[in-house]
């Protein structure tokens, strides 16, 4: 029978996670989605490559929703159970909400454990491939954009032309106007180019051939023009339009600490976020289980009205880190004092309303 019954709180317990998870995760992702669908259809980018970046992209975001979908699913599942009178009738069999809850303190062991094997193993390994695949994207972006016969920038403040016949003589003909450097800008005529890419740098050589730079020095009555047998154009790529800053070793940012005697506020905030990599997955366990007295308090919200009660929730979390990490930066508290505090008021408020909705 005890076997029995977990299994159907387990089972309530999966449908409204799998929905939430889902929905969030489509949230999250839909300016990402947007860029990548655009990159395929707009830019010609292989199907391949950005089904690669979206699958990096992916733990990142499940860091994030995991947690919120498992407080939305307690919520969601005691809510329905409470609703249909199935917790009274539990309670009349002399079951207490502690044994009630077995199948949800399971339930919240998966999401905490999946949560910081993500935040400690997954989203650092996915940073690194992604930053791989998104400088493979921006060189594959800018090949292409070469052929097309159209005006494009490949990186801001430098246009190239490409026409889409070749002239007479057999060449491709290529037109550069580079702002970079804006106290030096140039207009560059070639005959014909070759791409040149390092599988190992964050850069593209764009090497010209026969061709002219014109530029216009300080003075304005005064004129350069300089020709050319063979020129390269170096063209750095940015990964971080698609992958993220990467962080400093732990190290390094207590060896700035140290220097800084404890006052660096950027490096406090470091410091922070890496205490947070096990803190947050520990709020994902708590989590889950406050979902268990608020569902029942709110048992006529229904699906929507558990969704809302636990975005709700995460907002009052994240607003308590904020006001932690403000305490950090301003020398009040210890980083790991601040990076703590939000899970320790969320488990006082955890343990009172379990307690208080057992004895009810």
């Amino acid at each position: 029978m005890w076997r029995i019954l977990d299994r159907y709180i387990f089972a309530e317990l999966l449908a409204p996670f799998g929905i939430s998870l889902g929905a969030l995760c489509f949230i999250l992702l839909t300016r990402e989605l947007l860029r990548l669908v655009e990159l395929l259809v707009s830019k010609g980018i292989a199907f391949l490559s950005v089904l690669k970046v979206f699958a990096n992209l992916l733990p990142s975001f499940l860091v994030l929703t995991l947690p919120i979908a498992g407080i939305i699913a307690s919520i969601t599942a005691f809510g329905r159970l409470s609703f249909d009178k199935e917790l009274v009738a539990m309670r009349s069999a002399g079951l207490s909400l502690l044994r009630l809850s077995r199948s949800v303190f399971v339930f919240a062991g998966l999401v905490f454990g999946l949560t910081l094997a993500l935040s400690q193993w997954g989203q650092p390994w996915t940073n690194v491939n992604l930053k791989k695949v998104a400088l493979n994207l921006l060189r594959d972006e800018l090949l292409l954009s070469l052929d097309k016969g159209v005006f494009n920038e490949p990186v801001p403040k430098m246009v190239i032309f490409v026409p889409e016949a070749r002239t007479v003589k057999g060449h491709h003909g290529v037109f550069v106007s580079d702002e970079r450097n804006g106290d030096e800008p140039r207009v560059i005529a070639a005959q014909d180019y070759q791409v040149l890419t390092d599988p190992e740098g964050n850069h593209v050589t764009l090497r010209l051939m026969n061709g002219v730079i014109h530029n216009r020095p300080d003075e304005i009555a005064q004129y350069d023009q300089v020709s050319f047998s063979s020129y390269d154009v170096r063209i750095g790529l940015n990964p971080a339009l698609y992958a993220p800053e990467e962080r400093p070793p732990l190290s390094a940012v207590l060896e700035q600490l140290d220097r800084s005697e404890w006052k660096d506020v950027n490096a406090l905030r470091r410091l922070v976020e890496y205490y947070k990599d096990v803190a947050f997955p520990v709020a994902a366990l708590l989590f889950c289980i406050l979902g268990v007295p608020v569902g029942i308090v709110s048992k006529r919200s229904g699906r929507i009205g558990g969704f809302a009660v636990g975005v709700l929730i995460i907002i009052v979390y994240y607003v308590l880190n904020v006001a932690g990490e403000f305490l950090v930066t301003t020398l009040v508290v210890p980083p790991l004092v601040g990076a703590w505090l939000p899970n320790g008021i969320f488990f006082a408020v955890t343990v009172a309303a379990f307690v208080q909705m057992n004895r009810r």
